[in-house]
């Protein structure tokens, strides 16, 4: 298990990156994913399926599949590779404080 350190803050993250724990997602994660991924600028459709993906894990405790993160969002697949270039699982989930998707997400 590695330690990410950025603006502060440490966190825990698996081989691939991502947080140990959801619980010590923090607006500075969304800060150092933003970083790393190459995203310049969060907009309101970044945040909104960064929630999404939250309340689905909170409720389910899995990431939802893609055609339910496309679905409820209205956002096609395109869009989201638009949003979040290494894609929904590897991008969006790792920003969301998930952990690695073992489906199709």
């Amino acid at each position: 298990m590695a330690t990410v350190e950025f603006a502060g803050k440490s966190f825990e993250v698996d081989e691939d990156g991502f947080l140990q724990r959801f619980e010590d997602w923090s607006p500075e994660w969304v800060d150092y994913v933003k970083e790393s991924e190459g995203i310049k600028e969060l907009t309101e459709d970044h945040q909104k399926v960064i929630d999404f993906l939250q309340d689905y894990y909170k409720k389910n405790g899995i990431a939802p599949m893609v055609r339910i993160l496309s679905k409820v969002t209205g956002f096609k697949l395109k869009q989201i590779y638009e949003l979040f270039p290494s894609g929904p699982g590897k991008g969006a989930c790792k920003m969301a404080g998930l952990p690695k998707p073992t489906g199709c997400v």
